[in-house]
């Protein structure tokens, strides 16, 4: 069976994400959670492969190196047919990178001239319309995103912040093409080529909007976007519309779970997330001063969570902070010490409490969420049901582990019990 579609997503939530919606639109998909190399084992029997790198905001050389080795494994080992390089639907970038930069590289890679970038995921709330991103009728740049800690987005022209931060030329395939379908999107994309254009940034309202791109683009080398395209790309192949109330795939057993919930998103809605869910719950708040002082900080929460075991919903352990108080801890400790201190702490209290006998782990954030994989040894994961749109749940291949690896601003405020409800 040949595996239609490699996938570089560039962190860890943003590959469950992408992944999930694509065995909603009937594909068979595995998500590797390090960058292969010659030892990683090929999946058998599927249509995608996902790889999970840590390259969203590290180091720019750092990102271009690792998202062009896996680049190289997924056309040279696996034998994937195309490549799709998945960032968030909010775009999340600087005007330095990584989006523009990793961008470059991989058409340079994969000698392609031009590529499409699209971010929307209209069932998230995320469209371009104009060439502008919008985040639930706001532009993204007055969405809350203008805020975010590590890469707040000021600019909600796509061509603009596309340009800053690559090599090339920017044109639109706007709204009046889109609809006119996949041969208008064609015609399209070959004009803004012989004009020298490199990134074509795709207006889209609606899922439907999607499926023309799709189409459009099905023999270019490199494709760059949202999960919302991957679902597309999966229907495409397989007949199979994405849905909203569709529910294929595995999920957590009744019986014997073990569960926490672990929050490093600062989001506005994990925010909200957070304090919905602390009001019925067990909750813990993390200190990052304790997490810096105290070399057995991860053993007392570990403990507490334990102690709150028996509780009918998850003890919960959280760094989440609004973003008045986060830039306060910043200031007081450091953007970097803290948040790479909080990771730390995070891994350690995964650690300790697997040994306890904890299986399974509801994450929120991107940056927590590669830092428990990583604690957990996980090598490769099996998408099972979603709970929400672009959150599904997802199993250790090899352990039986069960996660939920949610990224900061997806599910409604509800979502951490609504989790545990599908299997409680």
């Amino acid at each position: 069976m040949s595996i239609q579609l490699g996938v570089i997503a560039d962190d860890f939530t943003g590959a469950t994400d992408i992944a999930g919606f694509m065995v909603q639109s009937g594909w068979k998909v595995v998500q590797l959670l390090n960058e292969p190399d010659e030892n990683t084992v090929i999946p058998k029997d599927v249509d995608a492969i996902v790889v999970s790198l840590k390259s969203r905001s590290c180091p720019v050389d750092e990102a271009i190196i690792a998202s062009l080795n896996t680049c190289q494994w997924l056309k040279n080992q696996a034998g994937c047919r195309q490549i799709f390089f998945k960032y968030c639907s909010t775009f999340d970038s600087t005007e330095k990178g990584n989006i523009g930069p990793v961008t470059d590289a991989l058409m340079q890679a994969l000698k392609a001239d031009i590529t499409v970038v699209t971010p929307a995921l209209p069932v998230n709330g995320r469209t371009v319309v104009h060439g502008h991103l919008f985040v639930n009728g706001k532009l993204l740049n007055e969405s809350g995103m203008q805020d975010h800690p590590v890469t707040p987005m000021t600019d909600a022209n796509l061509l603009r912040v596309m340009e800053k931060q690559s090599q090339g030329q920017a044109g639109l395939v706007d709204l009046v093409t889109v609809l006119q379908g996949a041969d208008a999107i064609k015609t399209q994309l070959t004009a803004l080529q012989n004009q020298g254009v490199r990134y074509a940034i795709t207006d889209a309202i609606t899922m439907e909007n999607l499926l023309p791109i799709a189409q459009a683009a099905k023999d270019l080398p490199l494709l760059t976007g949202g999960s919302g395209l991957g679902a597309a790309i999966a229907t495409v192949k397989t007949g199979i519309a994405w849905q909203r109330d569709t529910a294929l795939g595995e999920k957590p057993a009744t019986t014997q779970r073990k569960a926490v919930i672990l929050s490093g998103s600062c989001s506005q809605m994990t925010n909200a997330q957070v304090n919905t869910y602390a009001a019925i719950a067990p909750s813990r708040q993390v200190d990052v001063g304790e997490c810096l002082s105290n070399p057995d900080y991860a053993k007392t929460l570990s403990a507490w969570v334990v102690e709150h075991q028996s509780n009918p919903l998850a003890p919960m352990l959280y760094a989440t902070l609004p973003a008045d108080k986060l830039k306060q801890v910043q200031q007081q400790y450091g953007m970097q010490q803290s948040s790479e201190s909080v990771e730390k702490l995070f891994g350690e209290v995964v650690s300790l409490l697997k040994q306890r006998g904890f299986n399974t782990f509801i994450i929120a954030g991107g940056e927590t969420s590669g830092k428990v994989v990583q604690s957990l040894g996980t090598q490769q994961l099996s998408i099972g049901a979603p709970i929400v749109p672009g959150v599904p749940w997802v199993k250790d291949r090899l352990s039986g582990d069960w996660l939920a690896l949610k990224s900061g601003n997806f599910g409604q405020e509800n979502f951490f019990q609504e989790a545990q409800e599908m299997y409680l």
